[in-house]
């Protein structure tokens, strides 16, 4: 499942260079996730690194992409592919 990020962001900038996928980038309003990029960090870390520094905890997962773990995996090795 790709994650995403609420209204409740406050633009602090700390989560957008965490994504290992280049998947956060800053929208109209708020910075915004890839679908199509995040992988939950799966292929690069146990967790999601947007969410472990994200301080006010506003990236839930986004259930109009739902995706399994071995979906996220073929998504990152699609990714990383050289």
């Amino acid at each position: 499942m790709s994650l995403m990020i609420t209204d409740e962001c406050i633009n602090c900038d700390v989560c957008e260079p965490e994504c290992p996928n280049n998947a956060i980038s800053q929208g109209d309003e708020i910075y915004i996730i890839d679908p199509n990029k995040c992988t939950e960090c799966v292929g690069h870390f146990d967790t999601p690194q947007c969410r472990e520094v994200c301080p006010v905890d506003c990236i839930p997962d986004d259930p109009n992409h739902a995706e399994s773990n071995d979906q996220l995996m073929a998504k990152f090795l699609q990714l990383t592919a050289k």
